[in-house]
């Protein structure tokens, strides 16, 4: 008797330790949560409110910055390591969204079919020209070996399928 409760005892108590482990962690989301989807929608020119109806209200609209909403999303998985996304849209004086930043870009979302080329920014109908480095590498940087592999890669021609007949029989 005195046996099965020290038994008892420890297999409850081994049980109850291997169990504290065992605590679910749950996701902290916070902020606003931005798609791509809903930055494909954003157009120059739209209204406040019409951006208002695309991306939902703000979480930041600064007092000293009128023209800027700033859009945050952070989450951190149950014990995992916090990620954070931005979107920072800029109005100009008439009213209308002439601007936008963040981690998001413009026309890249799943229903894009044509990436431009271009290396400007459009706001407010001036162009920016893309910074360019005219300084060469130093030796020996990384920043070397990567144009070293870039420049020695091959390029190879996408297989394209075949046209379809045009008089099926």
């Amino acid at each position: 008797m005195q046996n099965t409760k020290r038994l008892l005892t420890t297999l409850s108590l081994i049980g109850m330790t291997s169990l504290a482990g065992c605590v679910y962690k749950i996701d902290i989301q916070q902020g606003n949560i931005v798609s791509q989807d809903m930055v494909d929608k954003l157009q120059p020119d739209m209204t406040r409110s019409q951006s208002r109806f695309v991306m939902g209200t703000a979480l930041i609209q600064d007092t000293f910055h009128p023209n800027r909403w700033d859009y945050v999303y952070t989450i951190q998985p149950g014990g995992g390591s916090r990620l954070q996304e931005r979107a920072t849209l800029f109005f100009n004086e008439q009213e209308q969204l002439s601007g936008l930043s963040g981690d998001f870009v413009p026309g890249m979302g799943d229903n894009a079919v044509i990436i431009s080329e271009s290396t400007t920014t459009t706001i407010d109908e001036k162009v920016i020209p893309a910074p360019t480095s005219d300084t060469p590498a130093k030796p020996g940087s990384l920043e070397e070996q990567l144009q070293i592999e870039v420049d020695s890669t091959e390029v190879i021609a996408v297989p394209a399928p075949a046209p379809l007949e045009e008089d099926p029989q």
